[in-house]
């Protein structure tokens, strides 16, 4: 169904689109939004640039990285310098709201319906904004989760606290070495609870997530029902994207909405149930709230 010379991309009035997307979001029996890296860029959470500028510039000039993301990767010589780098990148990333107000705007469009999220993000934004925290399920991990990064064990331990020590008390882009996060259990260093590999932590608030999630797609799959697909690209597109096209082509009474500036598609099959807006998530969420 998905192979790539059956999907089409098409341009359609904005007007109409948003239209129909504001009548779909009003009317839908349930509404399951899926949120990739795009819906977070739209809010104004940019890796580089001016934002990457005003937060790292003491880290570019010293090791010569240009955006956030190479920063993650770079080869600090000391878990204090590492530290240093990963403490203020999740406080900002995590700790700090969205300079815009996609989030929130999103969140009063569905506060009334019922709704389910699942994203990749890893930022919390969602909860931030105030949709309800049984009914997200963040599938990759959150910035603000330490795990053991062996693992030795099955839990996950929130960070704020000692992140925002980590940020107040680092002095030339090193933390104090007493800051340095280790595992209760074993003594091994701790890591971000991120899925990078095999020795990601699916906790217990992970497992009921997705046991959560599962049953509310269960309960609505033969009812009028909006999967709306926000910012999702090519990277992970099993977790969002396909199950959204599959679950819309095994239900017509369902509606495909994808939003996701010059990357709204569909395969030509749900043509017929499909909003495509190839255009800025925060500038369309804006026109239907304010329609």
């Amino acid at each position: 169904m998905c192979t790539r010379n059956k999907i089409i991309k098409f341009m359609q009035d904005f007007s109409a689109q948003t239209s129909r997307l504001k009548e779909k979001l009003q009317n839908s029996d349930a509404i399951v939004i899926g949120a990739g890296a795009g819906l977070s860029t739209a809010a104004g959470f940019t890796y580089s640039g001016e934002r990457f500028e005003k937060y790292f510039f003491d880290f570019e000039e010293q090791y010569g990285f240009h955006d956030m993301y190479s920063g993650g990767f770079y080869p600090y010589k000391t878990p204090e310098e590492y530290w240093a780098y990963w403490s203020r990148y999740i406080f900002i990333n995590r700790y700090m709201n969205p300079p815009k107000p996609v989030y929130c705007n999103l969140f009063e469009l569905v506060k009334d319906k019922d709704y389910f999220v699942i994203t990749t993000n890893v930022d919390h934004c969602f909860q931030k904004a105030g949709f309800d925290k049984k009914r997200l399920f963040y599938t990759q991990g959150d910035y603000g989760l330490f795990q053991c990064s062996v693992p030795c064990h099955n839990k996950t331990y929130n960070n704020e606290e000692l992140v925002r020590r980590m940020v107040k008390e680092q002095r030339n882009m090193r933390i104090p070495t007493e800051l340095i996060p280790r595992c209760p259990v074993c003594g091994k260093p701790m890591t971000m609870n991120l899925r990078a590999d095999d020795k990601f932590v699916q906790d217990e608030g992970w497992d009921m997530a997705c046991e959560r999630y599962e049953r509310f797609i269960n309960a609505h799959k033969r009812d009028n029902v909006l999967y709306l697909e926000l910012g999702v690209g090519y990277n992970t597109p099993a977790i969002i994207k396909y199950p959204f096209w599959r679950l819309t082509v095994q239900n017509k009474r369902a509606t495909y909405a994808c939003i996701n500036h010059g990357e709204a598609f569909c395969p030509e099959q749900l043509q017929k149930q499909a909003i495509c807006l190839n255009d800025d998530i925060g500038n369309v969420l804006s026109a239907i709230k304010n329609a």
